[in-house]
C-alpha cells in the first residue's frame, strides 16, 4: 500500500465495506496489515472518493486521509460510523524489498472475533513474478492456520488480466487451506477467508447485505 492511495475512490470503497463488515459481523477488532511500499509518483491514488458511493463519515474521512496522508487517522473510524470495534495495526511500517518474500504476518495476534485485512498494492501473488506488491499464499495458509474459526482474513485484490470472477476461480485453487468469499467493485476485489466455512457463510450474507447498499457484486 503506498500513501498516494490513502482517500481515493478504492479507500473509500475499502473502508467503506471493511467497516460494515467487522461491525455486522459484531467483532470486536479491526486489524490493519499494511505492507507500505514507496509512492511513485504516478497517476493511481487521484480518483476522488465520492466515486464509490460511501456513507458520508466514510468519504469525509477519506478526504481527511488524501489532505494528511496520515493512517493514523483510521483508528477512528468506528467513533466516526457509531461502531464499537477497535481498529489496531500491525507492522504499520513494514516495507519489504522486492525479492526477500518477508511475511507480513509474523507476529499477527491470534485473538477471536478478529478481522484482519492485509493490504498489499496488487494482492495474492500471481503464477509468476511475484514481489513485494504481493502476498504469498503460503503466508496467508500458514496465518489461517492459527487463527481461531471465529476471525475472518481479507485481501485487497487490483484487478489483473482476466475478470474478476475468474481470477476468483484461479485463487481458490490455489489456496492452500481454508474457505473463502468474495466481493468486488470495478477495479478491486476483497477477498475474506476462514477456517471456517460457518464463518465465512456468515461473511457471504453480510456481503449480499452489503450489495443491496452499495453498487457491488458478490462472488460465492
Amino acid at each position: 500500500m503506498k500513501r498516494q492511495y490513502l482517500g481515493d475512490s478504492k479507500d473509500s470503497f475499502k473502508w467503506d465495506y471493511h467497516d460494515f463488515l467487522v461491525a455486522v459481523l459484531g467483532c470486536k477488532q479491526f486489524k490493519i496489515v499494511w505492507a507500505m511500499t514507496p509512492d511513485d509518483n504516478g497517476p493511481d491514488g487521484k480518483t476522488a472518493p465520492e466515486l464509490f458511493p460511501a456513507s458520508e463519515e466514510i468519504l469525509q474521512l477519506c478526504h481527511e486521509l488524501r489532505a494528511t496522508r496520515d493512517p493514523a487517522l483510521l483508528f477512528a473510524l468506528p467513533a466516526r460510523t457509531g461502531a464499537r470495534y477497535t481498529v489496531k495495526f500491525h507492522d504499520p511500517e513494514a516495507s519489504p524489498s522486492d525479492g526477500e518474500y518477508r511475511s507480513f504476518f509474523l507476529g499477527v495476534e491470534t485473538a477471536p472475533d478478529q478481522v484482519i485485512f492485509l493490504d498489499p498494492d496488487n494482492g495474492f501473488e500471481p503464477e509468476r513474478s511475484s514481489t513485494n506488491k504481493h502476498v504469498r499464499f503460503l503466508d496467508i495458509d500458514r496465518l489461517i492456520r492459527k487463527l481461531p474459526p471465529s476471525s475472518v482474513v481479507t485481501v485487497f485484490q487490483h484487478h489483473r488480466r482476466r475478470k474478476f470472477a475468474e481470477d476468483f476461480v484461479g485463487i481458490r485453487k490455489r489456496l492452500l487451506s481454508g474457505h473463502s468469499t468474495a466481493l468486488y467493485w470495478r477495479s478491486l476485489m476483497f477477498v475474506a477467508l476462514s477456517s471456517s466455512p460457518e464463518t465465512i457463510h456468515r461473511v457471504r450474507e453480510v456481503n449480499r447485505k452489503y450489495a443491496r447498499l452499495r453498487p457491488v457484486n458478490v462472488l460465492a
